[in-house]
């Protein structure tokens, strides 16, 4: 079975303080058919061409004067990115233990005694070249492996958010009104994310996130939902009771755009006085977005008719949120629902934020 190959001719760089030493290997090299190669005598030009030759063997002397081959393998120890394989074949007299093993302490690969002999240099040369091909060939493998996992990571979790977004509308079967009033909730909520100050990508799954905020309204009976009138208390409860299968439905996401769409349709409904439910939340202790969602969602229902009453006039709605800021909203957030500039609008829904 035939093994990797080279797309592009590998490079060598070679550091050597001995022009001649230089010289004996280019033409040993190109002989076995490596002339991508790159040669210095300065020791101290080592790093520089490495970082910008990009070499993929070099080939080092170890002893010479003033900056030696140790301070060389120092050098090249920032040139190697983290989980990178560049080999290092030194070429040394020194038959000492000790010095072999500071080498390769210090990043050597393989050693090779001076004077050598030719037809080993070009053995150790091809050996250490094929192992760098191999790690590079594994590396792309992995990339394409790891990035054909992402995409399909995204893929299952689009896949994932498609059913979320079709349950939460298919309230709209029973209520045309809900499914329009998602969908609102979800722009104005990412008009008032932006302003706040919130960064573009948390805005966007604020944006996405919060039209899921009522999808617990799937599980309240028609009789319910689209009563006409005013509620019993028990009726009260079934209606509040959505926070919690809301959150129910979309718990144990690993996305963190479902994981804040849990946290949203659980307390949406907190009040910043601590009188709303579920849990009687009051402050910062409601999570920021379920804030946000907050002042969206009880302004696009009050604009709109509900079963139970008609809409109100948009400047009539909009003074309702003013009030209730520091009590059912929270304040930073009602400061930048004033700042919005509103206009009428042509689409069914009469009043919309010009962002």
């Amino acid at each position: 079975m035939k093994g990797p190959t080279w797309t592009a001719p590998p490079g060598i760089l070679i550091i050597d303080d001995e022009p001649m030493g230089i010289r004996l290997m280019q033409r040993v090299l190109g002989a076995a058919g490596y002339h991508n190669l790159v040669t210095t005598t300065d020791p101290l030009q080592a790093a520089t061409l490495a970082r910008i030759s990009k070499p993929d063997l070099i080939v080092l002397d170890l002893h010479m004067p003033g900056f030696d081959g140790f301070d060389v393998l120092d050098a090249l120890e920032g040139i190697i990115e983290p989980g990178g394989f560049l080999p290092v074949l030194v070429l040394t007299g020194d038959q000492i233990t000790e010095t072999r093993r500071q080498a390769l302490g210090r990043g050597a690969t393989d050693f090779l005694t001076k004077p050598f002999d030719t037809s080993e240099f070009i053995l150790r040369v091809r050996n250490l070249l094929q192992t760098r091909l191999l790690h590079l060939t594994v590396r792309e493998q992995k990339d394409e492996l790891q990035k054909t996992l992402n995409d399909r990571d995204v893929e299952l979790e689009e896949a994932r958010l498609e059913v979320l977004e079709r349950l939460a509308l298919a309230a709209e079967l029973r209520d045309a009104e809900t499914g329009r009033h998602m969908r609102s909730v979800g722009e104005l909520s990412a008009s008032l994310a932006t302003r706040l100050g919130v960064d573009a990508q948390t805005t966007e799954i604020i944006r996405r996130a919060a039209p899921l905020h009522d999808i617990g309204k799937i599980g309240v009976p028609d009789g319910t939902l689209l009563k006409r009138g005013a509620l019993t208390d028990d009726e009260r409860d079934i209606i509040r009771a959505h926070t919690i299968v809301g959150e129910r439905l979309l718990s144990g996401g690993c996305s963190a755009l479902v994981q804040m769409a849990a946290v949203i349709a659980r307390h949406h409904h907190e009040k910043w006085d601590g009188t709303g439910y579920p849990d009687g939340l009051s402050g910062r202790a409601i999570p920021f977005a379920a804030r946000i969602v907050a002042v969206a969602d009880v302004f696009d229902a009050l604009v709109f008719d509900r079963p139970y009453r008609p809409a109100f006039p948009e400047d009539v709605a909009i003074e309702m949120i003013l009030q209730g800021s520091g009590t059912h909203f929270d304040p930073a957030v009602v400061e930048v629902f004033r700042s919005l500039e509103w206009v009428k609008a042509s689409s069914p829904t009469p009043l919309r934020c010009a962002s």
